[in-house]
């Protein structure tokens, strides 16, 4: 072929390709974009409604009875952080732990059991596992308690965070095991400081979806935590929590409790995107050396 009309060939396939890139990359931002409009939309709005209601009082003073304008959210806040505390103490071993054991061991039908167990536990609605809580632990202490929300909670946090860590550590190279191995290292101390310490900052990812997934469910709380107007008293105790307040002055007719409840929505917001920051603060290059 005559080299000039060889150049111009690939030229052609050249342009041909850029062309192609760009229109794809266009695409993709419009999808982007299309994608950001609802996250955008739903914090503008929670804003504009939430702010109006924000001061010192929100955060520092009880519910006031019925009739009686004022009055904040305190101890509900208080509430939800200590649920969360406890959903994590509870949910982030049991799910790192099943993640670890599903990536790094051999397929066989344990571990084919343990997947089909969190795909399961995954599909299954939250208000059942209130239930399951309410039968196992409510039922037998005869009241409502904190203990009983945050099982419920961290029940609910393990097959999200057991999927995704099995997912990331699945992506970490054979030969950065087999080099730890090499250095004559146990196979636990390969798993633990090199597969998952290198892995940490993706997997806080996955423990932060997992933790903004609870702190915001209110099903499985009505039958375990329930609800208080006071401040709590202990684990065996009821509990307010932000979720079940926000339901709870939602459905009111009242209108200073509509206000506090777009507040309380704004509070928990705004506590999942600290707690996300903090986090990649934490876990960043800088932060961990």
């Amino acid at each position: 072929m005559n080299p000039a009309v060889l150049s111009q060939h690939m030229a052609q396939r050249y342009l041909r390709r850029k062309i192609t890139h760009w229109i794809m990359m266009g695409v993709l931002a419009l999808a982007s974009c299309l994608a950001l409009i609802p996250l955008l939309s739903l914090s503008v709005y929670v804003l504009s409604q939430g702010i109006p209601g924000l001061g010192i009082n929100f955060f520092t003073h009880l519910p006031q009875p019925i009739g009686e304008t004022g009055g904040g959210m305190a101890n509900s806040i208080l509430g939800t952080l200590t649920l969360v505390v406890l959903a994590s103490l509870i949910g982030v071993p049991w799910g790192i732990g099943t993640g670890l054991y599903l990536s790094e061991y051999p397929p066989g039908r344990l571990s084919t059991a343990v997947r089909f167990s969190a795909d399961l536990l995954a599909s299954i609605p939250s208000i059942i596992i209130g239930l399951f809580v309410y039968t196992l632990i409510v039922i037998p202490m005869r009241r409502f308690s904190l203990l009983a929300g945050g099982v419920a909670l961290g029940i609910i946090m393990i097959p999200t965070l057991a999927r995704s860590t099995e997912e990331l550590l699945r992506r970490v190279p054979i030969h950065v095991r087999e080099a730890g191995l090499a250095l004559g290292l146990p196979r636990w101390k390969v798993i633990l400081r090199i597969v998952l310490l290198g892995n940490a900052r993706a997997i806080s990812t996955g423990i932060i979806l997992s933790i903004a997934r609870v702190a915001g469910e209110t099903a499985p709380l009505l039958f375990t935590s329930f609800n208080n107007q006071y401040w709590q008293r202990g684990l065996d105790q009821p509990s307010s929590s932000l979720p079940v307040q926000i339901y709870t002055y939602a459905i009111s007719p009242y209108e200073d409790w509509h206000q506090q409840a777009w507040t309380g929505a704004l509070i928990l917001v705004l506590l999942v995107f600290a707690m996300n920051i903090l986090t990649r603060i934490l876990l960043s290059p800088r932060g961990s050396s």
